[in-house]
């Protein structure tokens, strides 16, 4: 819990602290309208105002374990791994306006409220953070987090379809990085495409409004919907036999055999309905989505996976423009890597000297405008040798000598 929960929750602090600190975000700006906000912190802060919710109803209900779950998915699931990983880039990024200001104010917000959350169950470290905090915004006039109030919901920021197709974005997204993982292909180097066979309409358009979100999560370059899936994505089912024994008891048996033996439509129909009537040699019954478990096979140059009715199929053949790609992003991590390792302030702008590679120099050379902007490069520079102060790096399997010098 220390590590998964406290750790957690800290780590987000201090990346707020460290950015702020550089821009002065004291929470003295208006604060911005809703409907001002990118969609990503209207998400954070209905999903902020559903904890809330549930909080107040599970302490109500004299269950704090239930209520300190619901907060350790929301600071896990939510905030860190989700919101603050997409939104690294409006922190240190741009010019401090509008859009950089709405993600200090929508972060300070979740912290806040979070501290506020678990002050009855963890009164010492909410306290801490909190007089962290409001010793620079000076938002409540309190010595102690425990002499303000618990936070209340407000219904108007809840927006439960942006809920419900964010969640849709990150179990898309779980899938994605899941085929990779198996197939051992990077984060880092980009794929050409992804299909998702949709079951209706809305499901349809839930996923476009977050498709390009996905794609950059995922590094795809196309989002492909496919309505028909006979002949694309072959998928098999089994029985969920801790649901479906306790229906049918003595007759288990029987009907997980028929249930083995669905063809494609038959998974389809209850994907999409969420259920199929079956009948046995007994008994009709009702078999439903939760009584099943569906997975989908693998088919040529594609990897494919699937979590309840939701499926993915990944396009896992690297091209030699993709190729090209993933190793100046590739070079672009190990660049930030030495900037971190030499102390370096985040402004600070750099040089780079490299020694001739052949196998990378057409890799580097035309990505060069998107790698000096990502490592604050104000040039590249290609030489024979170097001196005794670079450091070898490992780009994709391909050594390279490189010099970092700070201008």
């Amino acid at each position: 819990m220390q590590r998964k929960f406290f750790g957690t929750l800290y780590n987000t602090y201090q990346f707020f602290v460290l950015y702020s600190n550089v821009d002065g975000f004291a929470f003295k700006e208006a604060y911005i309208p809703l409907v001002q906000r990118p969609e990503i912190d209207r998400w954070i802060l209905s999903s902020l105002n559903t904890l809330i919710k549930k909080c107040t109803a599970s302490m109500d209900d004299y269950e704090p374990t239930a209520a300190g779950r619901f907060i350790e998915e929301f600071v896990d699931e939510h905030l860190s791994n989700w919101y603050v990983r997409l939104c690294r880039r409006r922190f240190w990024k741009g010019e401090y306006e509008q859009d950089k200001i709405s993600a200090y104010q929508t972060l300070y917000e979740c912290l806040e409220t979070v501290c506020r959350l678990i002050a009855p169950i963890s009164p010492f470290f909410a306290d801490a953070v909190f007089q962290n905090l409001n010793a620079v915004t000076n938002r409540f006039n309190a010595s102690s987090i425990h002499h303000i109030a618990f936070p209340k919901a407000n219904e108007t920021v809840i927006d439960t379809a942006l809920e419900e197709r964010m969640q849709l974005a990150q179990d898309t997204c779980s899938l994605v990085l899941s085929l990779r993982k198996k197939v051992n292909i990077k984060v880092r180097q980009p794929l050409q495409k992804v299909m998702v066979p949709v079951l209706n309409m809305n499901m349809k358009h839930q996923l476009e409004k977050v498709e390009d979100l996905i794609k950059s999560e995922v590094n795809v370059k196309e989002f492909v919907y496919i309505t028909e899936t006979e002949g694309i994505i072959k998928k098999k089912v089994k029985a969920n036999f801790k649901t479906l024994g306790a229906k049918l008891g003595a007759n288990m048996k029987e009907a997980a055999a028929q249930i083995a033996n669905f063809n494609q439509q038959q998974i389809a129909e209850i994907e999409v309905n969420g259920f199929i009537n079956c009948q046995l040699s007994i008994i009709n019954y009702q078999l439903s989505i939760e009584d099943v478990e569906i997975t989908a096979e693998d088919i040529p140059g594609w990897s494919v996976a699937s979590k309840a009715s939701l499926t993915v199929a990944l396009d896992i053949v690297i091209t030699e423009e993709l190729q090209k790609e993933g190793n100046a992003r590739e070079f672009v991590n190990r660049i930030q890597t030495i900037r971190k390792e030499s102390n370096f302030e985040l402004t600070d702008r750099i040089s780079v000297s490299i020694v001739d590679n052949k196998n990378l120099a057409v890799s580097i050379n035309e990505y060069k405008n998107y790698i000096c902007g990502e490592i604050l490069a104000e040039n590249i520079t290609w030489v024979q040798d170097i001196d005794v102060a670079a450091v070898e790096i490992e780009v994709n399997d391909t050594l390279l000598k490189v010099l970092v010098t700070k201008n």
